[in-house]
């Protein structure tokens, strides 16, 4: 009779629980149990785990096998406990030391000839495993770069299960091919990409396709626009852009990506980890440096928004744009329920999708760009144009934007159809992407230092609380806004967010806290009312 453990991690969303992974051996007839709540693709484990162990030239135990997965309690699923398992068997029949595997971590599939796999979700396996105390992790060799990303943690890469038993017994380790020879791509990152994962949600790592960064440069005339994306991108603030059909709508949100400053290294972390467990990591570039910008197609459903699926919810759009850009072009023609279903995540960066396997919280702080055109035929703004909408479709159409949803928007700017003086003008556009962006990112090294120890990054994070008791503005700013709110064109959280705009305006000309001129701006870009102040793009 033996016994060994060997651990490994169950993943929830993008939370990961350690399991200990306990084989026992003992006298009768041969069988393989396993136990502790195991998915059906946990249960195949089983015969993948026989046959990896003899044709990896070691001697399977012709006695009673259990392996259980504690806690019990804990849904699991996957095929990354084949190597623990594997492990944890030979422990218990004493082909290796069971003391050597007892407090290792151990992720990846293994083949039937004994080749361990990579599995999607190393980087937040390994987080949890260091959060639980483990300094010792074993993953497939093409993952290693990922799980490295985890400070204070001892990365072991291995491409086979032989390879992985000689260094546990201290033999010599056996060389192993390391890929396909032929020019054909390395089958064994297919585990990596899911097959058509993102495609609904609009994940894209570089919008406008391959041909390069789309530059604020390229965009002629809409200098009010132009200056709130500046503003959104310094502040983390949500934007809505409305006009006609080819007024450039699109074409400035594609351009958002460009002046938002490079992810730090805690941001990047927790995007990468998520789209670790969604199967979006290109193979070679473990860690996501730049901010994802997603923009997912109009018919997309609920579930692709906020997360779901069969079994535990997986990351949806909203998840996948974390810490980037969630933009929804032609948003009235998303289903209303898809719409609502945003205004949770837009409050608390985080969504809690609850099904009957479990429930899932999932990071969701992103910025949210709205593009909306008037009516169904696009004209009715347009003087002459001849709009052929009835009323009560405008008003249908323009309702499918509800208030709870635009009240949590803080820039609605309207972009007017771009005249021949400025499209075809021989001085070229606005500024460009790279000046923008210096500007956005001293605004956000000035709203970093403000905030400080408080847990917040950036404007767009403050709590109203905070914004009207410990971050004052100057004497007399705020007259303009509180008589708007007794007007009704402002509610409490409209304020909220007024006030977090006028910190990013005040933040981007330098200045120490928000003049009226300041919320004068804030106020203009939230109800789009004329407030005597300059909006144009550039130093305020």
């Amino acid at each position: 009779m033996g016994f060994a453990r060997a651990c490994s991690v169950a993943l929830t969303g993008v939370e990961g629980v350690v399991v200990e992974v306990q084989a026992d051996l003992e006298a009768g007839v041969a069988a393989f149990t396993l136990v502790g709540l195991p998915d059906k693709s946990l249960v195949e484990s089983r015969d993948r785990v026989r046959a990896a162990v003899v044709n990896s030239g070691a001697e399977w135990p012709q006695k009673k096998l259990t392996v259980g997965l504690s806690p019990a309690s804990v849904p699991k699923g996957g095929s990354g406990f084949d190597l623990a398992v594997a492990c944890a068997v030979l422990g218990a029949a004493e082909r290796i030391d069971p003391a050597s595997v007892a407090d290792v971590v151990m992720i990846g599939e293994l083949g039937l000839d004994g080749r361990v796999r990579p599995v999607r979700g190393v980087l937040p396996a390994v987080l949890a495993a260091a959060e639980a105390g483990y300094r010792q992790v074993v993953v497939p060799e093409q993952t290693a770069g990922e799980a490295a990303l985890v400070p204070g943690v001892s990365v072991l890469g291995v491409r086979s299960l032989r390879q992985l038993i000689a260094v546990l017994c201290d033999e010599p380790v056996p060389d192993e091919p390391q890929g396909d020879d032929a020019g054909r791509p390395d089958t064994m990152l297919a585990g990596l990409l899911v097959p058509g994962a993102g495609t609904g949600t609009g994940l894209a790592s570089r919008p406008g396709g391959d041909g390069g960064v789309p530059d604020l440069a390229d965009v002629a005339g809409q200098g009010v626009a132009r200056k709130a994306l500046e503003v959104a991108a310094a502040g983390g603030h949500h934007v809505l852009l409305s006009g006609p059909p080819g007024a450039g709508k699109t074409m400035l949100a594609e351009r958002l990506p460009a002046i938002l400053p490079e992810l730090t290294r805690k941001e990047a972390l927790e995007v990468t980890a998520v789209h670790s467990v969604a199967g979006l990591l290109a193979p070679g570039e473990p860690l996501v440096t730049r901010a994802p910008y997603c923009a997912p197609h109009h018919s997309a459903t609920m579930q692709s928004l906020v997360g779901g699926g069969n079994g535990l919810p997986r990351p949806g759009a909203v998840s996948l744009a974390h810490r980037g850009i969630l933009f929804l072009d032609e948003a009235p023609e998303f289903s209303v329920r898809a719409l609502d279903a945003l205004r949770q995540p837009l409050e608390s960066g985080q969504v809690v999708v609850a099904r009957s396997a479990g429930v899932v919280r999932l990071p969701a702080r992103f910025l949210l760009v709205l593009a909306a055109n008037p009516c169904p035929c696009g004209r009715h703004s347009l003087s002459g144009a001849g709009c052929d909408c009835p009323p009560s479709a405008v008003r249908r159409y323009q309702s499918r934007l509800s208030g709870p949803l635009l009240d949590r928007v803080d820039l609605r700017v309207s972009v007017d159809r771009v005249g021949s003086g400025d499209l075809l003008g021989q001085d070229g556009g606005g500024e460009s992407s790279a000046v923008v962006a210096a500007r956005v990112r001293e605004a956000r090294a000035r709203a970093a230092h403000r905030l400080a120890g408080t847990g917040w990054d950036s404007n767009g994070e403050v709590p109203g609380h905070e914004l009207r008791t410990r971050l004052t503005v100057a004497p007399g700013a705020l007259l303009e806004a509180e008589r708007d709110m007794e007007r009704g064109l402002l509610t409490a959280r409209g304020l909220d967010r007024v006030l977090r705009v006028a910190w990013t305006v005040a933040d981007l000309r330098g200045a120490d806290r928000p003049e009226a001129a300041d919320v004068a701006v804030a106020l203009e870009l939230r109800t789009g009312i004329p407030r005597g102040v300059p909006l144009r793009a550039g130093a305020s």
